[in-house]
């Protein structure tokens, strides 16, 4: 019985010391650790102390895919061509009645905090359908980097208020309101791809947020047959976006933004540009409720340190930016 209980007592001491897997590898070949991106992540354990990355092996996974509010502190990044696609869309009606809506039909969702996503292709292949979100982003401290987010009306939704999103050198297509929501976001070097004549953005930023969308050093392109878009329009009455030394091709209209039908949304949002080039950079002929930034607005007010600097919660849930999200001594 002593013995029993040595053996016991040793396996449950190399248990508690044994160090937790931080890598996984989800292959559709099945030569990884899970052959869906879900099944790994269902399987990894909740709350971690460490990060914890998830290499995507080349294919096509068809599959929705949801990263639990539990599941942070999680790289997700692909190794070669990685897509994952779904295709619900709005209006879809579901077995007990309820129809789908803007807030069901994404692709990917990312409830937890700190995540990062790279060299992804996340697509939403429902066609013209109405609303289709291929990412949908609630978490804090998400960095999105090398990603293409497809679909057409509602692509990217960066839907928390309280929330902060970076993303970097990645391409994002749509038709109308494609890229949308609350949180504060960031774009680094990306390109902004128009399929349709409408609405690039549709920022809902809360009153108390001083930041919504900001763009830096993008580059909007569009499909055959664009003729016109506009740089934005208020989902909120308070939303607010900037672009910031960004391509205008000649097909943005020469007001730049529209304010959804509703004067009073003028006064309230907040619609800025500084050095716009290109054919559709008509900085004269903006709407008049708009704003040019000065370059010592641009150089005071428009760092990552400080746009991102927003406290979250009590004082030991503070993060700063210095090349990524981190905790404050």
């Amino acid at each position: 019985m002593k013995h029993i209980l040595a053996i016991f007592a040793l396996l449950l001491f190399v248990g508690c010391n044994q160090e937790p897997k931080t890598e996984y590898v989800v292959d559709c070949n099945g030569k990884g650790d899970f052959t869906s991106v879900q099944a790994c992540l269902d399987a990894l354990p909740s709350k971690s102390p460490v990060w914890r990355t998830v290499t995507i092996k080349e294919g096509v996974y068809r599959e929705k895919v949801s990263i639990d509010y539990y599941k942070d502190k999680l790289t997700l990044i692909g190794e070669g061509d990685v897509k994952i696609v779904w295709d619900d869309h709005a209006g879809i009606e579901l077995e007990d009645g309820y129809k789908m809506t803007t807030y069901d039909c994404w692709t990917m969702t990312v409830l937890a905090d700190e995540v990062h996503l790279i060299n992804l292709t996340i697509e939403n292949d429902s066609g013209r359908k109405g609303q289709g979100v291929a990412l949908e982003t609630q978490g804090d401290r998400i960095i999105i980097e090398n990603c293409r987010l497809l679909g057409n009306q509602d692509t990217f939704f960066t839907k928390d208020y309280v929330a902060r999103v970076y993303v970097k050198d990645s391409y994002i297509e749509g038709t109308t309101d494609f890229i949308f929501g609350a949180s504060t976001t960031v774009f680094d070097n990306c390109q902004i791809h128009c399929k349709q004549n409408s609405y690039i953005t549709a920022a809902s930023t809360a009153e108390r947020t001083i930041y919504g969308y900001i763009f830096r050093n993008c580059r909007i392109s569009v499909g055959e047959g664009v003729t016109a878009m506009y740089l934005g329009r208020p989902w909120k009455s308070t939303g607010r976006t900037v672009w910031i030394e960004c391509y205008m091709p000649e097909e943005i209209v020469p007001a730049g933004w529209h304010n959804w039908g509703a004067k009073d949304r003028e006064e309230r949002c907040f619609y800025a540009e500084y050095k716009s080039y290109g054919p559709g950079a008509r900085p004269d002929q903006r709407v008049k409720w708009s704003h040019q930034l000065t370059e010592e607005q641009v150089a005071k007010e428009y760092t990552l340190e400080k746009i991102f600097a927003l406290k979250v919660g009590s004082e030991q849930y503070r993060y700063k930016w210095d090349g990524t999200f981190n905790k404050e001594n």
